[in-house]
């Protein structure tokens, strides 16, 4: 038995010990994680836009974007291994996951969970350290309801993390520009909260 199937059995193992925690963390590896990270890209970018850093708010602004290609890429990729999930391998297993004939390697919900907190760092320390805690809880979450090995969910949070940020250091420039562009427009309140300063009001004032 390898290392991969042994840590599965033995968070299963840890499942079956602790009914109390059973409907949590299937609440949490299903729906409600992914509430858990909308809420995170939201408040990425409402704190991204109480600060004058224009890429702060192009990480918070690419983070969705990110998290979308990474999961558009990482479609492939299952279908090319199509590797089974664990409750169709060992049945023995307590099952808290609805199953699913999509492949499992790598796992989509620790790509998403990969992708916002990678660029989560970038635009708030703090945030970042939070949402690096709920994608770990997440694979964690992947595995404890039989979802996933832990194979699965570890390549999931590395690829997630980095196609997101490889994309985001490509668009970098570009993105910031174009908000600097958009800054003395109607879309201001949505890049910063900062008041305009006089200088502003005059230049976008002027023909």
């Amino acid at each position: 038995m390898n290392v991969n199937v042994e840590l599965l059995l033995t968070i299963n193992a840890l499942a079956r010990s602790t009914p109390w925690l059973q409907p949590l963390m299937a609440a949490y590896a299903t729906e409600g994680g992914l509430v858990v990270f909308a809420g995170l890209m939201l408040a990425g970018w409402w704190l991204a836009r109480r600060r004058t850093d224009l890429a702060a708010v192009a990480a918070a602004l690419w983070t969705p974007v990110g998290m979308l290609l990474a999961l558009a890429i990482n479609q492939p990729i299952t279908a090319m291994f199509a590797e089974r999930r664990p409750y169709m391998l060992y049945p023995d297993l307590l099952i808290l996951a609805q199953h699913s004939l999509a492949p499992g390697f790598p796992s989509d919900h620790a790509v998403l969970a990969g992708a916002v907190a990678a660029t989560m760092c970038l635009v708030n320390r703090a945030l970042g350290w939070w949402a690096a805690l709920a994608a770990l809880v997440m694979a964690f979450a992947r595995i404890y309801i039989a979802a996933a090995f832990p194979v699965d969910v570890l390549t999931g949070l590395l690829l997630g993390a980095a196609v997101s940020l490889l994309g985001y250091l490509l668009v970098r420039r570009a993105l910031v520009r174009l908000l600097g562009l958009a800054d003395p427009t109607i879309f201001r309140p949505l890049i910063t909260s900062a008041p305009r300063t006089p200088r502003a009001k005059s230049a976008a004032g002027s023909p």
